[in-house]
């Protein structure tokens, strides 16, 4: 996306979706209603700051190592969890060129005006980072090939089809695990400002289609 930036073929949305996501899942706070990302910001607290930090770190070690492990124990499944990816995948970046989409952190930080080439930004994910002195989250942002991707949020894709072939292979105490990897990076996608719950509904509507 970098070669040929989305926003160079469709007007990005920037207060859209904000007032859409204000609109239809507002909070109330302090006598206004202000969106969950928002709220989150103001109630943010260190143990949630750690713990979406992991959660968001496993968003690719999760299923690759799913993926390793289908891979010696059933080809045929492995091969239907990489197309499904591959689809999954397909799908999110024809999303992102047909929506471009501002993630919320971009509001927060630059208001509704559209700026080209916006660098990537840590977002709530900086407080994990400075916790623990370090600069694992500010490196990775750093190389975003373009942050006006925040719809459908992949994020929330890719653990919903771990998920999925897990209780495929009938899978007990490990499903319950891959249900919390789930669970904690669509929190964390919200908590962290990286993404509207909207962008994670998206997400989950792609890794519906691609499963099906």
């Amino acid at each position: 996306m970098k070669a040929f930036p989305n926003y160079n073929y469709q007007e990005v949305n920037i207060q859209s979706l904000y007032e859409t996501e204000k609109q239809w899942l507002g909070i109330q706070e302090a006598g206004k209603i202000i969106t969950p990302n928002e709220y989150w910001a103001i109630h943010s607290n260190r143990f949630l700051d750690v713990l979406t930090g992991f959660f968001y770190l496993s968003w690719v070690p999760v299923p690759l190592g799913f993926a390793a492990f289908l891979f010696f124990k059933n080809r045929k499944w492995f091969l239907e969890f990489s197309l499904t990816f591959l689809f999954v995948n397909i799908l999110g970046f024809i999303i992102y060129y047909v929506y471009p989409a501002a993630p919320p952190w971009y509001v927060q930080q630059y208001g509704f005006d559209f700026i080209a080439g916006t660098p990537g930004n840590t977002a709530g994910l900086h407080r994990f980072d400075a916790y623990f002195g370090v600069s694992v989250f500010k490196s990775l942002y750093e190389k975003s090939s373009n942050v006006f991707a925040a719809m459908p949020s992949l994020h929330s894709a890719y653990p919903l089809i771990v998920l999925y072939f897990g209780w495929r292979f009938r899978f007990t105490w490990i499903n319950l695990f891959f249900a919390t990897i789930m669970l904690g990076i669509w929190f964390s996608a919200v908590y962290t400002s990286h993404h509207y719950v909207l962008d994670v509904l998206a997400g989950i509507t792609c890794a519906a289609i691609g499963i099906v």
